[in-house]
This record gives structure tokens, C-alpha cells and sequence, in this order.
């Protein structure tokens, strides 16, 4: 028997939706794919037919036990868990991965920041977002956020296509996209990325703030000193955070981590 409900989710039943997602992920017999959030399985029954093994995660115990039931001998292997808590390493056995989702629209930001920097990242992600969201994840200066930032320092992302309400049971009031992310390799080694995420973290906190300011505010430092930092990155100090490239980014990164040395 399904679920009624789980969650507020809305279920994607729209065949023709399934079919040009299943196009971008590119499947092939000996694909692992990790499933995120399979709601009803409309989406799970077809990437079984064309994957090696898929495994499906899934919060909600109801839609879990209903999954575990319906795939039941099949390749897929039904994951009660949460995807933010879950040790991908472990759950693919270190195999190589795709993800495959229709992302929760509450928690789809954390799900990706938790997927893109694992010590075991997909390789690709074909993920389903709120169309708001996917146009932050793709964005280009002068529109740039936090999240774009984090995008293009993992992945080359891109929008493939927008999903109306009515392809999902219930409707939502919003609108969907569909965004294909292919992995590259980070521009800094792991053990650089906290500091680099918190200086970009500090120059997107004030937004409406010159970047003189907004960093030095949120990183405790002279301003004037910031303004020398910024001036040797070649970044003039009375832009915004927004306006920056991910390279800017590195650049003033890496001026700053000398100077403190």
C-alpha cells in the first residue's frame, strides 16, 4: 500500500520528465547510482532498469518500508537514512557513483555541499531543485552567491531543463529544474578548503557591503589591511562579493595566506 503522505513531499509521476533525466545521467549496466529521496520509486523503477545497482535514500520509515517492499529482489537496496548524516564512502563501498534526485526543496543546499565535498564525491549529479535554487547554482558575476561559488569549486554545472508544477503529485507553487553536475578536480588541496569557504562565506555576509568592508567586519582584521590584500589580488576593494569569479576568489585567497605568513 503507498504512503499518503511523507513529509509535504511532492511525488514526481511525469514519464516524460523520468526519460530526459534518465538521457542526462548517462547510465550504463555497471552504473552505481545513489538515489536521493525516491518519493513513490517512478524514478527508482527506471534507473534499475538501466543501472548496474542503485541505492535508493530515503528519511521518511513509511516510504522506506513501501520502497523496501516494492524492490523487493530487485538491484535496488533501499537506505532508511538521512542523506546529510549518511558516510557515502561507505554506502557505495568506495565504488565510483552517480547521483540521481529530486532533491527535497528544504534541504536540497545541504545535500549538495554534503555531496560535493565528501572524501567520496560522485562523479556526476543529475539533481532536481527548486528553479530558484538552480539558477543560484549556475549563476555568473554579477549575480554570484555562496552557493555558486561552492558549485564551480566542485563541479562545471549546468541547467538542462525547467519541470512545471504539474508534473508532481501534489502540485508545488513553484517551479523545478533539472541541473547536470560533472565533477572536476577542486583548484585547492582538502586541507585548504575550510579557510577558502570561510573567507568567501565572510565576503557574502554582508552583501550590500564594498568587499573592504564586508571582509573586514566578519574576519576581525584592520580594514586597511584588507584593502592592501585586495589591492595586490588585483580585486578592486569597492566591489561586492557578488561580482567576483571563482578565480578572483583563489587569487585573494592565496594573497591572503601569504601575507599572514
Amino acid at each position: 500500500m503507498r504512503p499518503r503522505k511523507a513529509l509535504g513531499q511532492h511525488f514526481l509521476h511525469d514519464r516524460t520528465v523520468v526519460e530526459r533525466i534518465l538521457t542526462l545521467a548517462e547510465l550504463t549496466a555497471d552504473t552505481l547510482v545513489v538515489e536521493i529521496g525516491p518519493g513513490l520509486g517512478v524514478l527508482t523503477e527506471e534507473l534499475a532498469r538501466r543501472a548496474g545497482a542503485v541505492i535508493a535514500v530515503e528519511l521518511d520509515r513509511r516510504l522506506a518500508a513501501y520502497l523496501a517492499e516494492r524492490f523487493r529482489g530487485t538491484n535496488v537496496r533501499v537506505l532508511q537514512a538521512d542523506a546529510l548524516q549518511i558516510d557515502y564512502a561507505a554506502v557505495t563501498g568506495n565504488r565510483p557513483y552517480v547521483v540521481v534526485a529530486n532533491l527535497p526543496y528544504n534541504v536540497a543546499t545541504p545535500i549538495l555541499e554534503r555531496l560535493l565535498t565528501s572524501e567520496h564525491p560522485p562523479e556526476r549529479l543529475v539533481v532536481m531543485v527548486q528553479r530558484e535554487v538552480a539558477e543560484r547554482m549556475v549563476a555568473r558575476p554579477p549575480r554570484m552567491s555562496f552557493l555558486s561559488m561552492l558549485v564551480r569549486f566542485f563541479a562545471v554545472p549546468r541547467i538542462a531543463f525547467r519541470v512545471g508544477p504539474g508534473a508532481f503529485t501534489p502540485p508545488p507553487k513553484v517551479e523545478s529544474a533539472v541541473v547536470v553536475l560533472e565533477r572536476r578536480a577542486p583548484p585547492l588541496p582538502r586541507d585548504r578548503w575550510q579557510e577558502f569557504f570561510r573567507l568567501v562565506q565572510a565576503g557574502f555576509a554582508q552583501r550590500r557591503k564594498q568587499l573592504v568592508n564586508a571582509l573586514a567586519s566578519e574576519l576581525g582584521m584592520d580594514k586597511e589591511r584588507v584593502r592592501e590584500l585586495l589591492d595586490a589580488a588585483g580585486i578592486d576593494p569597492a566591489r561586492r562579493a557578488e561580482t567576483l569569479t571563482l578565480d578572483d576568489w583563489i587569487r585573494l585567497y592565496r594573497t591572503l595566506s601569504e601575507g599572514e605568513q
